[in-house]
């Protein structure tokens, strides 16, 4: 898990079928300073997260299919919380 904030959001008219109705977000990982930690990635989001809002992120993986319901994703990050 890891904090980052929301620097976008990203739109498909053709993706893996798997990622219908899923709210695609540009995310930028944080270190423990705030600081960019790497380059962006893409996340999918269900909490209703937007630009500007601290997130926690996850890439693992059991939980990503899980809750897609689906073991032929693509998708690595997932938002899993927004901050206060």
């Amino acid at each position: 898990m890891q904090i980052a904030k929301v620097i976008g959001r990203a739109t498909s008219t053709v993706k893996h079928a798997t990622l219908r109705g899923w709210k695609l977000l540009i995310v930028q990982p944080l270190d423990v300073h705030e600081k960019a930690d790497g380059e962006p990635v893409l996340a999918i989001d269900d909490l209703g997260s937007g630009r500007g809002d601290h997130v926690l992120i996850t890439s693992d993986g059991k939980y990503v299919r899980e809750l897609m319901k689906s073991n032929q994703t693509p998708v690595r990050w997932a938002v899993i919380g927004i901050r206060d």
